[in-house]
């Protein structure tokens, strides 16, 4: 299942995003980790030093090796240089499988604490003044279009602040998106925002409230919220320990933000996973760049990218009938 954590920042939506994915791999499931905010502290969430995240291989620094090899032999993609971070796949792409050991996520990925963690990386130098964020996080969306997730495997998304995923069409990419809010009018309108702007693209979208203090805090979510506010975590002493750096186990966490750990997993468990509406909104929003400015950027029509044989929902259906008959 693909989750994403956004909100506004500060709202804490890295340290839930952390403690989420830690709350699953302790339950011996598999979980893989992208960190793709602005502000790259997800590792250092999850119990990495900030030397060793510093060290992480940054998958926006490095998408043309991502392209080659999710490519494949796909004879719709001329070359990689025409690949976009919106090309869906196609007949020969690489698909790849949250359990598989496969090149990328030997290259990119670092185990912490059963966690399989990868990093969109900071901005360079070269990038200040001429690039925007999205030009690294393309590399994330580019690998969700491409990946192939069981029910019972997580694949979560620390997403850049506010609205920002709106640049391009990563916000569609999740079966679930949970959206980390504070007791406070400024960041409910961050989800007044996002629940506007998902509200064509049948968005799975729950509220996740954070930092409650006393009850007043929590009417307040609830009477503005009502049925869009799913749990909430209140301010612990276990949480301000991992914010300082100090990482404990996840066993203790206090029993009611442990709860609300245990909502969020259920959540997701409710969800469906639609490989047929997934993959047509990777083609629709693949035509939308590519009439945009892909096109005129390229030189080339990259619309045709898109393979009209090809099913990723049959692929998906393979895929699990062979599992089950291993």
């Amino acid at each position: 299942m693909k989750v994403a954590f956004v909100g506004k920042g500060g709202s804490g939506k890295t340290t839930l995003s952390a403690l989420f994915s830690r709350y699953l791999a302790a339950h011996a499931l598999p979980v893989v980790a992208f960190d793709a905010d602005i502000n790259q502290h997800l590792g250092e969430a999850l119990g990495m030093s900030e030397e060793e995240a510093a060290q992480m291989p940054p998958l926006g620094l490095n998408l043309e090796r991502i392209k080659d090899y999710l490519r494949g032999s796909n004879p719709y993609i001329r070359s990689t240089a025409l690949m976009a971070k919106t090309t869906p796949p196609g007949q020969g792409s690489r698909l790849w499988h949250v359990r598989e050991n496969n090149p990328l996520l030997a290259h990119f990925a670092r185990d912490v604490q059963g966690v399989t963690l990868l990093a969109t990386g900071p901005f360079s130098e070269d990038d200040l003044g001429l690039k925007c964020y999205h030009s690294k996080v393309g590399a994330v969306e580019l690998l969700l279009n491409h990946c192939i997730d069981d029910p019972d495997e997580y694949v979560i998304v620390d997403m850049t602040a506010g609205a920002d995923s709106f640049a391009s069409g990563l916000f569609t990419r999740f079966d679930m998106t949970f959206l980390v809010v504070e007791p406070t009018r400024k960041s409910l309108g961050v989800y007044h925002q996002y629940k506007g702007y998902t509200r064509d693209y049948d968005v799975s979208l729950k509220v996740i409230g954070n930092k409650i203090e006393q009850e007043d805090d929590l009417h307040f979510l609830q009477d503005q919220l009502g049925d869009a506010l799913l749990t909430s975590f209140s301010r612990s002493d276990y949480i301000r320990a991992l914010e300082k750096g100090n990482i404990q186990p996840i066993t203790q966490l206090e029993p009611h933000n442990t709860s609300a750990l245990a909502d969020m997993r259920q959540q997701v468990m409710r969800c469906e996973q639609n490989w047929e509406r997934f993959y047509q909104q990777a083609v629709v929003f693949h035509r939308k760049n590519a009439f945009s400015w892909l096109n005129s950027s390229l030189g080339e029509d990259v619309s045709t990218q898109i393979d009209p044989d090809f099913s990723l929902a049959t692929v998906v259906q393979q895929h699990r009938h062979q599992l089950v008959n291993k």
